[in-house]
């Protein structure tokens, strides 16, 4: 019997009295079956409706469908803070946090392209020999009896079932199995011998034994006792047998080669066999299909010589080899010592003077006998013994099993990860690279574009044969659905090889949202993140194109977004505000796209252009200094030489894969990196860079979360928190009763409430239902014992303080200069409706870039400074950008140079310099297609963004 809900049969959802987080016990009616988008300022509960409560509770209902036993196992969901919602469907959520950082997990893992190639290559693949190349041959036991009376008709010929192939041993036992199941003859490497009682070979060497079945002469008349001794030799040899026409006058003379013959694919000239292809031999994640080298990963650590010897201008004693630090009275050190006394150096020679032989002995070890002292004075006992080598140790104790996690770590630091010389990076093993279908192998085919292996795909059925093309149907068919919504989300440029901890927040929740189109799931809600992250206008389409097949097939889509496009193709807009944090949480705008632009809120405004990011009148003309990149090639950008003007608002545009990361994050950053802060990050080749003297720092500020725990927050990552406990602890009350600044700390015993341990809140674990947060009944929310509550500042306790808003607190702090520089820039980042003590847990994205960009401006500012940001407009609203705009153009008057790697037009349209590379992603791009003004810019005809940007500029300011 089926049951149906009543809630699916709603034509809406319903939600009511909602109040997570800063909701203000709202209602609403979203429409079901269609595309809504929920837009509003970053932090005005665009978050908290979507996915703290719809999503929250669409999960907590399907964990109540679980028996109470399986419940206790599963953990249990806290249940929004909302009174009702009706209508709700099961609810998948697609979020830009869950990027997979799993190494063995891929672009074809995740969307499941990889497990159809894997059967399709199990079941119509082709078999070549990786010794001759030639293609694999299986026979039948009737094949076999054919070719051999056609091949070697009237003559004589020996049956031969192999037995060892290739390896050591003396098979003593073996050869008397053999004479006890009554055969008389063997053939060792090569010759043919007369079995003997006790027979055995030398044990160290590599032999090869076939027994011999029979000699027989090839004539139709034996036909039938040439099958009888194929059928023995098939038993002997499993499955493989070898023919040798020989002569009787001169046994130890063969005339021609040996052929071999089996029933499993084999090579006909060297005899290699493959087991039949199965889908796990073309499994990385199987034992059976990875590399043995590697372990399918594709990658190897190996030691850096430059991570043990950093600084060769240090001698040994000053602590030139990392590993074992400055000079010590141990052992290690006198092995050293007995090595300098051999090559003729001191352990005060500075390290690049000391011999290459030396060096060599040093690191890697030497099977000389060095004689080593127990102690320094000449009477003591010596050692004759050799080195190990520091490489070797250190190699040696990273594969011992009992190594602990933080030693592992230590090693590891001297390491690089490499690619694997065994597999090239591919992960598999030998065998199953040599399985091909239309002249590509599995590994051939990860390594290719979505784009070229969606036209390979199309028309493969050309280019196989009738049968192959019958077993192939409906594989091919899945393949290709698959890619083609990889097509249609813009992830063209993506190989399906590519490592998912590779992929940005934008392209992992792409991938995700392609494979659910391709699951054709019905009746479900889809919540998706701002799935535009990342993505360039001329892709827009696309995506918007992919959600409306979502919704077309019977599913409802509810998207978080900015993006302006996104907002006029949705059928129903929820508008939240009107401000963020306290200042907001209401719906100040619902309705169709149209029926938006009629309200007056902040979001129809900047659509319909009554408010707008006003573009600059002149671009800055920088200080004249400039940063040259030669020769970048790492990943695909072809050997790109570029230019960074300093003293400019610099912008790096481009199509999604056209090189941007591996231009600024994996080549320009870690070069200033590794230059400014001595740091280990691994840099993509390129040929050479010029101009780091005319900067002093280099700064990246990324949308990683501020900390990672309830106990962090704004003030605790500004610093700021410091200054104030410093201030409390200089009331005449604390000095009296003698408090220091810890007294204030709620992270230490001492003035925190220790029932709560400084939370303020306390967890009732309520076995099978879900755990409930209470405030703490000690200190009752305000995680200070009584005594430091009673130490007040201007009428307020430390608690009052961290409870306060930014904006009160600029107020309330006015004439404390320490504390009014850190918390003013929080405030002059569009921050002021957050509290000091905000849980850095319920930050967005936004709020906490900005929150690292205040804490960066509230530094002493050098003028020279090289700030990077990535995307820095992500879950930021028309009205976010125009304050980030105002706080990133304030660096640059100063002299700095800010540059960002964008798609937002805001951005790009009031930017100095752009860097457009392209032209399209993947292989098709990595090739710088213009750089200039954006004035300069739209002028070019190759460039995707010179054509959306020319509707955004002034036409007056382009003539």
């Amino acid at each position: 019997m089926k049951i149906h809900s009543a809630e699916s049969h709603q034509e809406v959802l319903e939600i009511t009295g909602a109040r997570v987080h800063n909701l203000k016990n709202i209602n609403v009616t979203i429409p079901r079956n269609k595309l809504v988008v929920i837009t509003g300022l970053s932090g005005s509960g665009k978050s908290s409706l979507a996915f703290d409560t719809i999503y929250a509770e669409g999960q907590r209902r399907y964990i109540e469908t679980f028996a109470s036993y399986a419940r206790q196992f599963l953990g249990t969901m806290e249940r929004p803070d909302v009174d009702h919602i009706s209508g709700l469907s099961p609810v998948i959520s697609i979020e830009q946090k869950t990027v997979n950082k799993n190494p063995r997990s891929t672009v074809g893992t995740i969307t499941e392209i990889y497990d159809f190639l894997r059967l399709l290559f199990a079941r119509t693949s082709d078999a070549f020999s990786y010794v001759t190349g030639k293609k694999m041959v299986r026979y039948s036991d009737d094949q076999i009896i054919n070719l051999i009376m056609e091949k070697f008709s009237d003559q004589k010929i020996l049956v031969l079932a192999p037995v060892v192939k290739g390896r050591k041993g003396h098979y003593r036992e073996l050869f008397e199995q053999i004479r006890k199941q009554g055969f008389i003859r063997v053939r060792i490497d090569g010759e043919v011998k007369e079995m003997a009682p006790r027979m055995q070979l030398d044990r160290y060497k590599v032999h090869d034994i076939e027994i011999v079945i029979d000699r027989i002469e090839v004539k139709p008349d034996n036909r039938s006792r040439i099958s009888e001794s194929i059928q023995v030799a098939m038993k002997q040899g499993k499955g493989i047998i070898m023919v040798i026409p020989f002569d009787p006058a001169k046994l130890k003379q063969e005339y021609g080669e040996a052929q071999h013959f089996s029933r499993f694919l084999m090579c006909p000239d060297s005899g290699i066999s493959y087991d039949e292809p199965q889908p796990n031999l073309f499994s990385f994640n199987s034992p059976y299909g990875a590399c043995p080298h590697c372990n399918g990963l594709g990658v190897v650590s190996q030691i850096d010589i430059n991570k043990i010897i950093p600084n060769k201008k240090l001698s040994i004693n000053k602590g030139a080899i990392l590993p074992i630090g400055t000079v010590k009275q141990n052992w290690i050190f006198r092995q050293l010592e007995a090595i300098a006394n051999k090559y003729n150096f001191s352990l005060d020679t500075p390290v690049e003077q000391i011999s290459e032989d030396a060096l060599n002995t040093i690191l890697f070890g030497s099977e000389e006998v060095f004689k080593v002292k127990t102690q320094a004075d000449s009477n003591a006992t010596s050692y004759s013994l050799s080195f190990e080598g520091i490489s070797n140790f250190l190699v040696r104790q990273q594969e011992d099993e009992q190594l602990s996690p933080s030693m592992e770590k230590w090693i590891q630091g001297f390491m690089n990860a490499v690619t694997c010389p065994v597999c090239k990076g591919t992960r598999l093993r030998k065998e199953a690279h040599y399985f091909k279908i239309d002249g590509k192998s599995i590994s051939e085919l990860s390594e290719m574009s979505i784009a070229s292996l969606q036209e390979w795909f199309n028309s493969l059925e050309e280019r196989i044969s009738q049968r192959n093309r019958t077993i192939s149907r409906e594989i091919v068919k899945e393949i290709r659905s698959r890619l083609s919504f990889l097509m249609d989300v813009g992830l063209d440029y993506l190989s399906i090889g590519r490592s998912s901890k590779s992929l940005s927040g934008g392209e992992a929740q792409r991938i995700r949202l392609a494979t659910q189109i391709g699951s054709q799931l019905v009746g479900v809600l889809y919540i998706l993140d701002e799935p535009s992250i990342g993505l360039h206008q001329r892709d827009n389409n696309r995506l918007i194109r992919a959600l409306k097949n979502l919704r077309d097939i019977g599913n409802s889509v509810i998207v978080v977004e900015h993006d302006r496009e996104m907002i006029l193709a949705a059928d129903h807009v929820i508008d939240m505000g009107p401000k963020a944090g306290v200042q907001g949480g209401t719906i100040v705008a619902q309705g169709t796209p149209q029926e938006l632009l009629s309200f007056h809120t902040l979001t129809s405004d900047y659509i319909t252009d009554r408010k707008n990011i006003q573009i600059p009148f002149t671009r800055r003309n920088g200080n004249g200094k400039k940063l040259l990149l030669e020769g970048a090639n790492g990943h695909n950008l072809k050997k790109v030489t570029v230019e960074f003007p300093l003293g400019k608002f610099i912008c790096v545009t481009g199509v999604s894969g056209s090189g941007k990361s591996s231009l600024i994050n994996e080549t320009l950053f870690p070069i200033l990196n590794n230059h400014f802060y001595r740091s280990n990050r691994k840099i993509l080749p390129f040929k050479k860079i010029s101009g780091l003297d005319f900067i002093d720092k280099v700064i990246e500020i990324d949308q990683s979360p501020i900390g990672r725990t309830p106990r962090s927050n704004p003030a605790t990552y500004t610093s700021v928190f410091s200054d104030i406990r410093n201030l409390f602890a200089e009331t005449p009350e604390a000095k009296i009763r003698g408090y220091k600044p810890g007294r204030f700390s709620f992270n230490v015993k001492g003035g925190r409430c220790e029932t709560c341990q400084g939370g303020g809140l306390r967890t009732i674990e309520m076995n099978f239902l879900p755990d409930v947060y209470v405030h703490c009944e000690s200190c009752n929310g305000k995680r200070y014992n009584r005594e430091t509550l009673e130490i007040r500042y201007k009428g307020k306790s430390i608690n009052d303080v961290l409870n306060m808003t930014i904006e009160q607190a600029v107020v309330f702090f006015e004439n404390i200069p320490a504390i009014i520089q850190k918390i003013g820039t929080l405030h002059n980042v569009g921050l002021g409706y957050l509290t000091l003590g905000q849980q850095s847990t319920t930050l967005s994205g936004g709020e906490a870039q900005r929150i690292k960009l205040a804490s960066e401006l509230s530094k002493r500012d050098t003028g020279n400074t090289f700030y990077i940001l990535d995307e820095p407009t992500t879950g930021l609203h028309f009205e976010d950008i125009r304050i980030l705009l105002e706080v990133l153009n304030k660096l640059v008057e100063h002299g700095n140079t800010v540059l960002v790697i964008e798609h937002n037009l805001d951005i790009i349209k009031v930017a100095d310099y752009i860097i457009d590379l392209g032209p399209e992603g993947g292989n098709g791009g990595g090739r710088i297609i213009c750089d200039g003004t954006p004035e300069q810019i739209v002028k070019n005809n190759d460039s995707f963004t010179a054509q959306f940007l020319k509707n955004e500029l002034n036409p007056a300011l382009l003539k």
